[in-house]
């Protein structure tokens, strides 16, 4: 697959293209509505053929593997060239993506220990990066989960240490807010109690400096942005600066979850809608098996999860208020098999990781990869 670039279309076109994202539209699935439906006719959208979708005015939509032989792909970013860097879990390698979809093998965390669900995970890139060279990881140790700054080929150096570690629930994204500052997810590490202790960083959103220090206005005054949160994987702002996250629940509900400072989202006490004034509800939910959803990204109004279990994404329009526009669309499902991070490239493409190599997975060939969903107005002339 050759790489090309378009200009960007209007919010509204690339909305209604990609709620046709490769795949099938919402079938049998078993998952809750939203908590409140935009009133009125929610706009209709072209069923979608297996690999690709035809818009009205002949744009396609198709869904290609750009990258493949990685293992356990888990944080995605893209530095100011266009070349995306990308961190392997279990092997603790960061590879850099250039922008012909060639891997190189950038450094190894050796600090980082992989063990279960931990090792090196999230990955952002400073948004000052062509003055300050930095990235920022997320990584597991025998000790804890922490944040570390980096300049690559250099070592790390720890900006949060701490965070509760486990085999399980680790949590681990990374990504900056449109505040400028770098938040983080972090999951209950098998105690479930401590997602409730605003003291701890276990089972929260947390909000930081690049030095990693509380941002001015944490409701706490401490790095504790939200909580009650049991594994958020996946976090990404709406074009109105409004935080969304995907959240694993335990065996009845995953969820999504507009997220605002100070807010109590309930875990353990909640598991999904819990209808209480104390807790806040998600808009969103489903089955487990069907989603598990890890990655979120959002073009336009139009927010993407990848999920695990489920083996799909979900597309939904977001109606800017805590709610949806019609119901969600899934696509790729079982097409690629476990999927778990999906990020907004520059040029507006979505890229998709797979986990087929995790353990809970089923390799297929060429696993791990990542995948590239396109928009191409030129009918797909511009494609393999």
């Amino acid at each position: 697959m050759t790489a090309y670039t378009r200009k960007p279309m209007p919010g509204a076109a690339l909305a209604a293209a990609w709620l046709t994202i490769a795949g099938v539209l919402l079938s049998a699935c078993s998952f809750g509505p939203p908590k409140e439906e935009e009133a009125g006719t929610p706009p209709k959208f072209p069923t979608p053929s297996s690999k690709a979708a035809e818009e009205d005015d002949g744009a396609t939509l198709a869904a290609e593997p750009i990258v493949e032989g990685l293992q356990i792909p888990w944080g995605l970013d893209f530095l100011p060239d266009g070349a995306a860097l990308v961190t392997e879990r279990e092997t603790r390698n960061i590879y850099r993506i250039t922008t012909e979809f060639k891997k190189k093998k950038i450094q190894t965390i050796d600090e980082a220990y992989a063990d279960g669900e931990g090792g090196l995970m999230g990955l952002a890139v400073s948004p000052q990066y062509d003055e300050d060279k930095t990235i920022f990881i997320y990584y597991t140790t025998r000790e804890d989960n922490r944040i570390a700054k980096l300049k690559l080929g250099e070592e790390p150096k720890p900006i949060v240490t701490g965070i509760p570690v486990s085999g399980v629930h680790n949590g681990g994204r990374l990504a900056f807010g449109p505040d400028g500052y770098l938040y983080a997810t972090t999951g209950d590490a098998s105690d479930s109690g401590i997602a409730q202790d605003k003291k701890k960083l276990g089972g929260k959103i947390l909000r930081m400096t690049k030095d990693g220090k509380p941002a001015k206005g944490n409701p706490f005054g401490n790095l504790v942005y939200s909580y009650g949160h049991r594994n958020s994987q996946g976090i990404a702002w709406d074009e109105k600066d409004q935080l969304y996250a995907v959240e694993f629940g335990q065996n009845t509900w995953d969820e999504v979850n507009l997220v605002e400072p100070g807010k109590n989202y309930g875990w353990p006490k909640v598991e999904g809608k819990g209808g209480s004034s104390r807790y806040v509800d998600p808009f969103m939910v489903w089955k487990p098996e069907d989603a598990s959803c890890s990655g979120a990204a959002i073009l336009g109004d139009v927010l993407v999860t990848a999920c695990l279990r489920g083996k799909r994404t979900y597309a939904m329009q977001l109606n800017g208020k805590g709610g949806l526009i019609g119901a969600p669309q899934q696509a790729l499902v079982d097409e690629y098999g476990r999927l778990r991070t999906v990020v907004v490239a520059p040029d507006k493409t979505l890229w998709v990781t797979t986990s087929n190599l995790d353990g809970r997975g089923d390799p297929n060939p060429g696993d791990d990869k990542i995948i590239r969903i396109v928009l191409a107005s030129d009918g797909g002339n511009g494609k393999t």
